[in-house]
């Protein structure tokens, strides 16, 4: 399983694994509690509450219900929970994965608070190592540009996930109109520092951009789960049908530097060529793109850094946009000037 989609898959299961622990505080503190209280407590379904129970009992949890007017869910009262202690590896482990990668303000803080607490827990040597260990890591989650990607639709969103609720959202795709759409999401994936949401539609399975989610709106309508649906699986599978719709492809020579940042934007097809470097220490690579659009935004953005070699349609488009953007600025250089002569009194008067 690849980082990106262990962090997806992830935060949903913390949700739950949060309310299992939340399900064992509560009996332990309370002994018996009916499973009406507790579905009321932790905003659940009463079949949530019974889905839980079996996970715990599943777990080894020496949980049981009791019958009658005043039963309910009560742990074995020789039971309490044990959390075992970290050892230096994953305690660095967990260090890693600060809470401000999330990329949503509220959820990193949730999620800070969630850890200041599993520190507080930690004995003082390993209290101290813990805050020696984050001294020594930052994570900047912003671009170079400053750009931040909207995540105001994310708590939402992954509350809906975690609940399987129906989630009505307002949607605007690149260039496009807003469209509304009423779907059923399954999991979350991040890619990067990209957050996709995965849903199931009247049209099949669909991945929004959480960025793009101008409005998001959870409905009480519950959804079952498809049976059998493996987040990872999906994702690889659309991952490898995103790579082979991209089938517009330039072959390129391009300045070294230029080369090397192309392979971090772009999609470089190995080739016979690639890697070598022809006698002014340039290098002819094979790049994949969306359209001739893309490709031609790229190719004018690096300038005099890159050569386009084919094809031909390509070449002749950054041409055509190089000489007219030449025309240009002559023309803003050197304006144009007529000559017209008045009535009567010969005065000259130029028009730009």
């Amino acid at each position: 399983m690849t980082a990106s989609v262990i962090i997806g898959v992830t935060l949903s299961i913390f949700v739950k694994a949060d309310r299992l622990l939340s399900v064992l505080l509560l009996l332990q503190a309370h002994g018996k509690l009916p499973g009406r209280a507790l579905a009321e407590r932790l905003a659940v379904s009463g079949r949530t509450v019974h889905r839980d129970m079996a996970a715990l009992s599943a777990a080894g949890v020496p949980v049981f219900a009791l019958r009658g007017s005043r039963g309910g869910w009560q742990l074995d009262e020789d039971w309490r929970t044990r959390v075992p202690g970290l050892d230096e590896a994953e305690l660095r482990a967990l260090l890693m994965a600060q809470p401000r990668v999330i990329g949503d303000a509220g959820l990193a803080a949730s999620a800070e608070r969630g850890l200041a607490k599993l520190m507080a827990a930690l004995p003082v040597s390993m209290r101290e190592r813990a805050a020696s260990i984050r001294q020594r890591l930052y994570v900047d989650a912003t671009g170079w540009h400053g750009a931040a990607q909207n995540l105001s639709a994310l708590p939402i969103v992954q509350d809906a996930v975690s609940r399987d609720r129906t989630l009505m959202i307002g949607y605007r795709q690149s260039g496009r109109e807003r469209v509304e759409r009423t779907i059923h999401p399954l999991g979350l994936v991040a890619k990067g520092t990209t957050w996709y949401l995965v849903a199931n539609t009247p049209k099949g399975f669909r991945t929004y951009r959480v960025s793009r989610i101008e409005e998001a709106i959870v409905l009480e309508t519950r959804f079952e789960r498809p049976a059998n649906f493996d987040l990872e699986v999906y994702w690889k599978a659309s991952t490898e049908q995103f790579h082979l719709r991209q089938q517009y492809v330039a072959t390129l020579r391009l300045e070294p530097r230029a080369a090397d940042s192309m392979s971090t934007w772009c999609r470089v097809q190995p080739g016979p060529m690639d890697g070598r470097r022809d006698l002014d220490g340039w290098m002819t690579r094979c790049v994949q793109f969306d359209d001739e659009e893309s490709a031609c935004f790229v190719v004018l953005g690096l300038g005099p850094r890159v050569d386009v070699i084919e094809p031909a349609g390509l070449k002749a488009r950054v041409q055509a946009a190089v000489a007219a953007t030449a025309e240009r600025m002559h023309s803003r250089k050197h304006p144009r000037r007529s000559r017209s002569r008045s009535g009567g009194g010969g005065r000259k008067s130029t028009v730009r």
